[in-house]
C-alpha cells in the first residue's frame, strides 16, 4: 500500500519536530551561556553583573595576577606527570594483562575500580592517607620508625605532586583498559610471525605492538589533558587549592574568584582561557578525526 505525500512528509519532519525542544534547550543553555561567559569576561562585572564594556581589562589583570600564575604553573605540572605517569602505569598494567595470566578478570576489575569513584571520594580517601597526623606518616611511625615523615599535602613545594598521586591512581586504570583493547585488538598472526623470526617478546611489545598503539595513545592524551585541565573537585577535596594558594589550578581560581571574592569578571576572564585552552585540544582532535572518516 502506497503512503501519501503528507504521511511521507510527516515521517521526515517528525524526528526533527521531536529533536527540536531538546536542541534548542543544549544550544540555549551550553552555548548560550559560553557567550554570556564571554562578554562577562570584557565587562566591568564585580559582585554583580555589570555590562559595561571594559575590553580586556580583566584578561590584563588575570596575567599580572601571581594568583593565575601559580594555577598555570600547577597545571602545567599536574598535566605533565598525571597525562605522563598515568599513561606509563596503564600502558604497563596492560601489557602485564595482556600475558593471559590466571585471574586476570580480578586483577583488572581490582585496577578499574578506582575510576568508578568520583574525584570527591578519591580526593577525600587520599586526604586521610597522606594527612601526616592519620595516615601513611602515622602508621610507620607507629611501626617504630620515628624518625620517618611524609608531609607533602601540607608542604607549599610538594602538594601539588600529592594531586598528582591520587589522580594517577584513579585514572590508571581507566588508561589500562584503553591500551589493554588496543593491543588484543592486533591480529595475532603478526606476533607469532615476530616469534617465528627469532624476536624476543620485549622486542616484540617495543618494535610492533606498542607502535600499533598510536591512535590509542593519541585518544588517551585527548581524554586525560580534558581530565588535566578542567580539574577542580580532586584538588578542592584533596588541598582545597592550599596550604594558602599553593595548588591552585585554573578551575579553583575562577571559582575563588568568580564566588568566593566577587570578582565576576575576573573569573569569567579564567573560565575562558580555560575553555579556550580545551578548544585548543579538542579541535584538532575531533577534525582529524572527522578527516579520517572522510
Amino acid at each position: 500500500m502506497a503512503t501519501s505525500p503528507t504521511a511521507r512528509r510527516l515521517d521526515h519532519w517528525l524526528p526533527r519536530l521531536v529533536l527540536a525542544p531538546s536542541f534548542l534547550i543544549s544550544f540555549l543553555f551550553i552555548y548560550g551561556l559560553i557567550a554570556w561567559n564571554g562578554y562577562l569576561s570584557v565587562s566591568a562585572s564585580r559582585l554583580l553583573p555589570n555590562y559595561e564594556f571594559v575590553g580586556l581589562a580583566q584578561y590584563e589583570i588575570l596575567f599580572e595576577s601571581e594568583r593565575w600564575m601559580v594555577a598555570l604553573k600547577n597545571l602545567g605540572i599536574f598535566s605533565v606527570l598525571f597525562i605522563g605517569v598515568g599513561m606509563a602505569v596503564g600502558l604497563l598494567l596492560a601489557i602485564l594483562l595482556d600475558q593471559k595470566i590466571r585471574a586476570e578478570g580480578v586483577l583488572r576489575t581490582i585496577y578499574l575500580y578506582p575510576m568508578a569513584l568520583s574525584f570527591i571520594v578519591t580526593g577525600t580517601a587520599w586526604k586521610w592517607i597522606l594527612n601526616p597526623g592519620l595516615g601513611i606518616e602515622h602508621v610507620v611511625q607507629s611501626w617504630g620508625f620515628e624518625s620517618f615523615t611524609f608531609g607533602w599535602l601540607v608542604d607549599p613545594d610538594l602538594a601539588i605532586y600529592t594531586v598528582v598521586i591520587a589522580g594517577v591512581w584513579q585514572s590508571a586504570g581507566f588508561v589500562m583498559a584503553l591500551f589493554l583493547a588496543g593491543l588484543r585488538g592486533i591480529d595475532e598472526s603478526i606476533i607469532k610471525a615476530a616469534q617465528v623470526d627469532g624476536a624476543s617478546l620485549p622486542r616484540i611489545y617495543w618494535r610492533i605492538l606498542i607502535p600499533s598503539l598510536r591512535p590509542v595513545f593519541f585518544s588517551t592524551l585527548m581524554v586525560l589533558a580534558h581530565i588535566a585541565i578542567k580539574s577542580f573537585d580532586l584538588v578542592m577535596a584533596l588541598t582545597a587549592g592550599g596550604p594558602g594558594y599553593a595548588t591552585d589550578v585554573p578551575a579553583t581560581f575562577m571559582y575563588s574568584m568568580a564566588f568566593t571574592r566577587g570578582q565576576i569578571g575576573l573569573g569569567a576572564a579564567s573560565a575562558t582561557v580555560m575553555l579556550a585552552t580545551i578548544a585548543a585540544i579538542v579541535v584538532p582532535y575531533l577534525y582529524s578525526e572527522l578527516r579520517s572518516r572522510k
